[in-house]
C-alpha cells in the first residue's frame, strides 16, 4: 500500500525585490511524518511555509504545489485551508485587533479558520471547543476576554483555535516565540500530549532546537533560501549540520528524544 504524501514542494522559488527568500527547494512530507524546520532568522522558513498554506505563490517556472492531494492552482483554496490548520504571529495579532474575544469565542472561529464567528454553529462544536480548553489547560479562561490572557494563555488558544476543524495538516511558525522558559515547557508538553492522540501531520518551524520534541520525526534544515540537510531528526540534527546551519560550533545531547545544544567557543 502506498504511503500517502501530505505535502509535496517541487524546485520553488520565490523572489522578492532581487533577492531569493528560498531557491529551487523540494520537499515531501508522508503520512505519518512530523517535521522541524530550523534554520537562522531570514533563512526562509516563513516563506516556505507561505507557499504550503497557500499565503504565497512560487515564482513562474517553480514546480508544482500539492498539499493533502489537491494540486494549488487547480483546487478551491478556502475549503482546503479548513484541512490546514495555522498558528502564527500573523494571526495572534489579528486578534489583537479584538481584544474583548473570549477564549471560547477563539477556538470556535477556527471551525471555519476565520477571524471571528460568522457561520452557524452546533452544540457539538462548542462541546468539542470546550474541550480543547481543557486539554491546554486555559479551561478557566473560557469567558474571559482575550486582553485578560498571559502571552503563554493567548498561544495555547491560538493552538487549541488551530485544532478545532480537526486539520489533516497543522503548521506551527514559531509557537514559542516570547514566553519565558516554564510557559514554553508547558506549551510543549501539551503539544506531545496532543500529537501522542493521533494527531495531523506537523510542520514546526523554530530556530531553537531544544524546541524538537519527541514527537517530531525529521528535520528540515534551511540557510538563506536552501536545504543544508534533511530526513530523519538524529540523522540530520548533527554537529556538523548544525554548525553548517547556524555558524555556531556546538556540544550536542539527546535527552528524552530532544535534542540539546551548548555553544562552544566561538
Amino acid at each position: 500500500m502506498e504511503t500517502e504524501i501530505i505535502v509535496s514542494v517541487k524546485n520553488a522559488t520565490v523572489q522578492k525585490e532581487g533577492k531569493k527568500l528560498i531557491d529551487d527547494i523540494s520537499w515531501e512530507i508522508l503520512q505519518g511524518e512530523h517535521w522541524g524546520v530550523l534554520g537562522l532568522n531570514g533563512s526562509g522558513k516563513t516563506t516556505l511555509l507561505k507557499i504550503i498554506a497557500g499565503a504565497m505563490w512560487p515564482k513562474a517556472g517553480s514546480g508544482p504545489v500539492n498539499v493533502l492531494g489537491e494540486r494549488y492552482g487547480n483546487t478551491y483554496m478556502p475549503e482546503l485551508k479548513k484541512s490546514i490548520g495555522w498558528v502564527s504571529q500573523a494571526v495572534d495579532q489579528q486578534y489583537q485587533l479584538h481584544p474583548d474575544t473570549t477564549a471560547l469565542e477563539i477556538v470556535l472561529s477556527g471551525k471555519h479558520a476565520s477571524i471571528g464567528i460568522y457561520e452557524p454553529l452546533t452544540e457539538e462544536d462548542v462541546s468539542f471547543a470546550r474541550s480543547l480548553l481543557q486539554k491546554f489547560r486555559i479551561d478557566h479562561l473560557e469567558e474571559q476576554p482575550l486582553a485578560h490572557f498571559s502571552q503563554g494563555e493567548r498561544k495555547k488558544a491560538m493552538l487549541a483555535r488551530a485544532w478545532m476543524a480537526k486539520p489533516k495538516l497543522l503548521i506551527l511558525d514559531e509557537p514559542c516565540a516570547g514566553l519565558d522558559i516554564y510557559a514554553r515547557e508547558e506549551l510543549l508538553d501539551t503539544l506531545e500530549e496532543m500529537m501522542n492522540e493521533k494527531g495531523p501531520s506537523l510542520i514546526y518551524v523554530t530556530h531553537h532546537l531544544e524546541e524538537v520534541i519527541p514527537s517530531i520525526t525529521h528535520t528540515l534544515l534551511l540557510k538563506s533560501g536552501e536545504i543544508t540537510a534533511s530526513g530523519k531528526k538524529r540523522e540530520t540534527l548533527t554537529e556538523e549540520n548544525i554548525f553548517n546551519t547556524f555558524q555556531v560550533p556546538v556540544k550536542l545531547e539527546w535527552e528524552n528524544n530532544r535534542p540539546w545544544v551548548k555553544v562552544e567557543k566561538l
